[in-house]
């Protein structure tokens, strides 16, 4: 099993179930058929999250999750996932979702990544959203 860290740049955050959602994750890889090393998601505000969008991906914009894989094609995944805190606390309150899920969803998001998925057309969002939900819902019937 791969190995789950949270860490936290320049904002907390209060995370129920935390062990449970670690635990959880390399689940996500497994049932997917990839193999995970590590993946170390860091947690952090707006500001933290829109200067590493310009510096390494030349966006000039908010949002609310940034993924790296850092491992070569076919070996264990190793990944680095930035999380806004401030965005999915925003997307929350828009979507009318609670804050857990939405939480959930960008943890999942960055893993589904991680796994290969992608969401830049209409087709692979959609996929992506389905794939979402569908490990949500299989969480939180744990």
């Amino acid at each position: 099993m791969g190995q789950v860290k949270f860490n936290y740049a320049d904002k907390k955050l209060s995370l129920p179930n935390k062990t449970s959602i670690k635990t959880f994750i390399p689940s996500i890889f497994s049932q997917e058929n990839i193999s995970l090393k590590t993946i170390n998601y860091i947690f952090c505000s707006d500001d933290y999250l829109v200067e590493i969008n310009k510096t390494h991906l030349q966006h000039d914009y908010y949002t609310d999750i940034i993924t790296f894989s850092l491992n070569d094609s076919g070996t264990p995944v190793i990944g680095e996932i930035y999380i806004s805190i401030d965005r999915v606390k925003e997307n929350s309150i828009q979507l009318k979702t609670p804050l857990l899920n939405e939480i959930l969803r960008v943890l999942f998001h960055g893993c589904l990544h991680l796994c290969g998925y992608k969401d830049k057309t209409k087709k692979e969002e959609e996929l992506m959203r389905q794939k979402e939900d569908f490990y949500i819902n299989q969480f939180l019937s744990l």
